[in-house]
């Protein structure tokens, strides 16, 4: 199992697992990378933990009956995501929808803390820390 944790430039920590169900208590408010959705009953795993923000290199993600339940369950949880092409690192094209199909693309709460599609990963993580929407977490 893939566990690993780095500071992003903010000295925030950044958690990386290979799936949702990785995450634990001390991962509370960091922001998550992680290599798939695990499923509904993963996240809800996820949401208990309330990481900050997750996310997701897993271009196939939501495109099955367990993926859309996991984005609903994180969605319902106001748990902040984003859906990244593994090949470039950056939040894919906005075009494409988050449910039920998503390719690539944030949800609503990630929206509201500044994330959109085209910003790298590392980018996106610290403008999350310095946000006021990850501060409020």
């Amino acid at each position: 199992m893939l566990r690993t944790t780095v500071q992003d430039a903010t000295g925030a920590p950044v958690v990386l697992v290979d799936s949702v169900s990785s995450l634990d208590v001390d991962d509370r408010g960091a922001v998550a990378v992680t290599g798939s959705h695990g499923g509904s009953s993963s996240a809800e795993w996820g949401t208990r933990f309330l990481p900050g923000l997750i996310f997701f290199n897993d271009a196939g993600m939501g495109k099955d009956r367990a993926g859309a339940a996991a984005l609903d369950l994180l969605d319902a949880g106001a748990i902040a995501c984003a859906v990244v092409d593994h090949n470039t690192g950056r939040i894919g094209d906005a075009d494409d929808t988050w449910r039920h199909g998503v390719v690539s693309a944030v949800n609503r709460a990630a929206a509201a803390g500044g994330l959109t599609a085209g910003q790298t990963v590392r980018a996106a993580a610290e403008a999350w820390h310095t946000s006021g929407v990850s501060a409020g977490r």
